[in-house]
C-alpha cells in the first residue's frame, strides 16, 4: 500500500459493491485530497444495517481500479466488516476520514437506521474518526454522480479543514439534479417517518409461497428544517448522527417508576 506521511489518509467503503458506480464516482472525487484505500463488499449490500460477521469466515481480496488509489480490496463480508478490517488489518494506521457511498437511493429520515452505507460511516464514529455517508435520490443503473462528485469536494474539504465532532458522521443526501439545479446545502435535523410496511405473497416454482418487502413512506413531520423538506426544495441535506442511541428525554419519567 503506497501512502505518504504528509497527505490524510482516507478510506473510501459503500454497501452497493466495490465496482458499482457510485463508489467510483466517490473515490475519483476524494483523490485530490490525500491517498485513497477502497475496502468494499464484494456485491451488493443494502439493508445491512450495522450487521457484522461473526458466525463466518470473512475474505479480503485485492482489486485492480482504473484510479490512483493507494490499495483497494473487496470484502466478503457487510459495510461495517470491511471499515473494521480496513482499520485493523489493510491501513498501517486510523485513516483521517472515512467516506461512504455514493449510494443508489435516499437514506433520509428513518432509512438510516436500516442503511448499509450510513453503518459503515457510523461505524467510523465509533472508532473516532471523521466520517461521512452520502447517498443520490436515483436508483437508476445509469444516475448522473457529476453534482454528487461536487458536493463530496465540498464537504471533505471542509470535513478536513474544520473537524467533525467527535463521535458524530455525516448523513448526507443529495437530490437528483444537474449541479447547476442543486439549491445549496442545508444542516437539517432528521425527519419523524417510518415505513408502512407490506408483503407481496408470491409462489415459486413448486407452488410454495414466498414474500417480498414492499411499503409505502409515511413521514410525520412537518418541520421546515428537516432532510426531507430540504430535499424536496432542492438542497442537499446533511444531518449529524451519532451512536448514543439513548433517549434522555425519557430518562426522568422513567425515574417516576420509583424501580
Amino acid at each position: 500500500m503506497n501512502t505518504t506521511h504528509n497527505r490524510p489518509l482516507i478510506l473510501v467503503t459503500n454497501d452497493d459493491g466495490v465496482f458499482s458506480k457510485g463508489i467510483l464516482a466517490l473515490t475519483e472525487a476524494v483523490l485530490p485530497f490525500g491517498d485513497v484505500v477502497v475496502v468494499a463488499p464484494d456485491k451488493p449490500q443494502s439493508g445491512m444495517g450495522h450487521a457484522v460477521t461473526i458466525n463466518n469466515i470473512l475474505k479480503l481480496h485485492p482489486v485492480k481500479y482504473d484510479l490512483p488509489v493507494s490499495a483497494a480490496y473487496s470484502c466478503s463480508g457487510t459495510p461495517v466488516d470491511c471499515v473494521k478490517l480496513a482499520i485493523y488489518k489493510v491501513m498501517h494506521r486510523k485513516p483521517d476520514l472515512v467516506v461512504s457511498g455514493i449510494n443508489h437511493g435516499s437514506n433520509s429520515s428513518i432509512n438510516v437506521i436500516y442503511s448499509g452505507t450510513m453503518s459503515a460511516a457510523l461505524e467510523g464514529a465509533v472508532e473516532g474518526i471523521p466520517s461521512i455517508g452520502f447517498s443520490l435520490l436515483d436508483h437508476s443503473a445509469d444516475a448522473d454522480f457529476e453534482a454528487s462528485k461536487q458536493v463530496v469536494a465540498t464537504l471533505v474539504e471542509a470535513a478536513l479543514s474544520k473537524g467533525i465532532p467527535e463521535g458524530v458522521c455525516l448523513n448526507v443526501n443529495i437530490p437528483k439534479a444537474i449541479p447547476s439545479a442543486i439549491a445549496g446545502i442545508r444542516i437539517c435535523h432528521q425527519a419523524k417517518g417510518y415505513w408502512e410496511d407490506n408483503f407481496d405473497v408470491r409462489t415459486d416454482p413448486y407452488g410454495k409461497p414466498y414474500y417480498w418487502l414492499t411499503g409505502e413512506f409515511k413521514l410525520m413531520d412537518e418541520g421546515l428544517d428537516t432532510d426531507e423538506i430540504a430535499l424536496a426544495a432542492g438542497y442537499v441535506s446533511v444531518v449529524p448522527v451519532h451512536f448514543d442511541l439513548t433517549a434522555y428525554q425519557a430518562m426522568e419519567k422513567l425515574k417516576q417508576w420509583n424501580l
